[in-house]
């Protein structure tokens, strides 16, 4: 355990030992990193434990001074910021998955999915004695929140959904991408009625990578369907202006393909990519569902996708080639249920949820669904802000939720 000062906060970093396999204790153990953030005068403050989107994503790190939702919930919580396991300085999942053969390694990457999240959760509560605590989910973060009032609800004391009601009535993975397709639509359109003339732009750098080698800084290849994942920006409260500035620049320019190479970095965590359908999979396999429902004619025209994976994403990105027979395998996998509709639908925890009516990864149809199933669950709707609420307003979405749960709003 270590300790430090910063501006305004004391910071308490720790490391838990937890097995890898919760069902199986024997198979080993794995390090899970946490990182509390109390105010000076609140080291006794209940927790409040931040579960990052993702999945394969470390949680956010703390600025000197705290900012944002941070800088909120400090004024009423001591933060715990879990690295999810496989991430950041948790033991980490990187190019090279342990096991001898591909079937092996894909084994292991199933133990990394929310349920053993949860799991982590709860042993790291009782180390360090806590009573039932608060959870802060964060998109995939509230997909395990739901999770975790499916498997352990007595250890909450309640739960703020930014961006992550979860579809939890046994909806498949194929239902949740023909959905969020329409949805990443409807952002296609809203994005060239604000910048008309980028479609043109869009088409003649199609072109060009079709007919030309250009090369991304880091060597590979920058392919035609590589560069509509620049659509993933769609999301984003800010999205249409970072596409629209990479656009405007050259095509080819060093400018623009550094630009383009460090807007997609999947393979700096080569597991959000690999794991990444697994998020959806409530029960069954999802045999590259994003892939199989692209809309017709996609990659001839000027749309862009948003956060989906492709099996040809392990051919065009280098650092994801070591773990292409693992995600074929996983695509495969007849995954367990993350939700457990009839618990959820007898839930007592206070939950408070954003829903935003212009996510382009979350459905919003679905997200009400699951607000009108579970008891105690208070949706805040609103078009004021994108996926990406809690980073761009963080201060003024927490706080509403905090409100919301303690019965000030």
């Amino acid at each position: 355990m270590s300790s430090y000062t910063i501006a305004g906060a004391i910071l308490t970093e720790r490391e838990h030992t937890v097995p890898l396999d919760h069902t199986d204790p024997s198979r080993g153990s794995i390090t899970v990193f946490t990182r509390e953030v109390a105010a000076p005068d609140g080291a006794d403050r209940p927790y409040l434990v931040f579960l990052q989107g993702g999945p394969g994503f470390e949680a956010a790190r703390p600025t000197s001074p705290l900012t944002g939702w941070m800088a909120r919930a400090v004024r009423e919580y001591r933060l715990l910021l879990l690295d999810q396991r496989g991430t950041g300085r948790s033991t980490p999942v990187g190019p090279v998955v342990p096991g001898a053969t591909p079937q092996e390694q894909a084994h292991y990457l199933t133990l990394f999915r929310a349920d053993s999240i949860v799991r982590d959760c709860e042993a790291i509560r009782r180390e360090l004695g806590s009573a039932p605590w608060t959870l802060l989910g964060q998109s995939f973060g509230g997909f395990t929140s739901l999770t975790y009032l499916s498997i352990a609800p007595e250890g909450l004391a309640a739960a703020l959904i930014t961006g992550g009601l979860a579809p939890v009535i046994n909806r498949s993975a194929d239902d949740i991408y023909d959905a969020t397709w329409s949805r990443v639509a409807e952002a296609n359109e809203r994005y060239y009625d604000r910048y008309p003339d980028d479609r043109a732009r869009t088409l003649t750098v199609h072109k060009r990578l079709a007919a030309e080698d250009m090369r991304l800084p880091n060597g590979d290849r920058l392919t035609s369907r590589r560069f509509r994942q620049l659509g993933m920006w769609l999301g984003d409260s800010a999205g249409f202006e970072y596409l629209h500035h990479v656009l405007e620049l050259p095509a080819g320019s060093a400018a623009f393909l550094a630009d383009v190479e460090g807007a997609l970095r999947w393979e700096r965590n080569p597991m959000y990519a690999t794991l990444h359908e697994s998020s959806y999979a409530d029960g069954g396999p999802t045999r590259w569902s994003a892939h199989r429902l692209t809309p017709a004619g996609f990659y001839e025209g000027d749309m862009y996708s948003a956060e989906h994976v492709y099996p040809w994403m392990w051919e065009d990105y280098a650092g994801l080639r070591p773990h292409a027979a693992i995600a074929e395998i996983l695509a495969e996998h007849s995954w367990p249920r993350l939700y457990d509709e009839a618990r959820l639908a007898r839930n007592t925890v206070p939950v408070a949820a954003t829903i935003y009516i212009d996510d382009v990864y979350v459905d919003r149809v679905f997200a009400m669904e699951t607000a009108a199933l579970v008891p105690n669950l208070r949706p805040w709707i609103t078009n004021e802000y994108a996926h990406n609420g809690l980073r761009a307003d963080g201060e003024r979405v927490a706080g509403r939720l905090i409100d919301m749960v303690k019965g000030r709003v």
